[in-house]
């Protein structure tokens, strides 16, 4: 192997390191049975970074703060179809194009922590393990006590670092957003933009490796995984960018912008 090589293969693991310390993934839930066809695994040199949803054929959405880890974008697929990430049968692998966030997404705060990849090709959907998900048709509250589904192939507990094979699945319950901020002391404070869901059994939760994932409400997604401060306390439930109306105006319109730029060049 050559030096560069060699450099190349450290510094991988070293950002795959740092992916797993900062995202967040599924510890204490249950091995999936059935794959979800507009899952996607966004991976970098075909190593599994953050979760996201197939919401048209060219477009996944995610959280902001992965495109930390997607670089460089040469290097950005996504997987498609995929209940084991090991298995490649019958699953789609697409480039990434380019990567869209809010001009006010926030690392700190995370307000906004929202990001559209655009792939460099349609996704193939005659195939019945590959499905859009549909955006609400319109924004709203999800109240507390609102039993909702997470999954992920991101670590399987706290000390692990290596993401989950296959597909896990969790179930947790929307928390309130005045109990969540008294959690956590307003930092971060949890706006109308965002909620709060975790689960109050110890050591199930959303934790750490694979941000991005759809949150699942009443079959409907209503959110995105974006983070917290631990992981299985039922004192520091997970936080998830809610699919507000703020951020379904700027999907709908950063789409079409980039739709109809594409549409002129070709």
């Amino acid at each position: 192997m050559m030096p560069s090589q060699r450099l190349s293969l450290v510094l991988l693991i070293i950002i795959l390191h740092v992916v797993a310390g900062m995202n967040v993934s599924i510890i204490g839930g249950k091995e999936a049975k059935k794959l979800k066809p507009w899952l996607v695994s966004i991976q970098l040199k075909e190593h599994h970074v953050c979760g996201g949803a197939l919401i048209q054929e060219q477009w996944v959405l995610t959280a902001a703060h992965c495109k930390n880890f997607l670089k460089p974008i040469e290097s950005v697929t996504v997987l498609l179809g995929a209940l084991s990430l090991k298995n490649s049968k019958n699953t789609q692998r697409i480039k990434v194009q380019r990567c869209e966030i809010p001009q006010k997404f926030s690392e700190e705060t995370k307000e906004n922590d929202i990001m559209l990849l655009k792939l460099q090709e349609k996704v193939h959907l005659k195939r019945q393990n590959v499905k859009v998900i549909p955006l609400p048709k319109a924004s709203k509250d999800i109240q507390a006590g609102t039993k909702c589904q997470v999954s992920g192939w991101g670590t399987t507990s706290v000390e692990a670092v290596k993401s989950s094979d296959k597909l896990r699945e969790l179930e947790v319950e929307v928390v309130c957003r005045d109990l969540c901020n008294c959690y956590y002391n307003n930092n971060p404070f949890i706006t109308e933009d965002m909620l709060c869901a975790g689960n109050k059994e110890q050591k199930k939760d959303a934790c750490w490796g694979d941000s991005g994932g759809p949150l699942i409400c009443k079959k409907s997604m209503v959110g995105l995984v974006s983070g917290g401060n631990g992981c299985g306390d039922p004192k520091k439930p997970g936080v998830y960018t809610l699919l507000s109306k703020k951020h379904l105006f700027w999907i709908k319109t950063t789409v079409k912008k980039q739709s109809n730029i594409t549409a002129l060049y070709n």
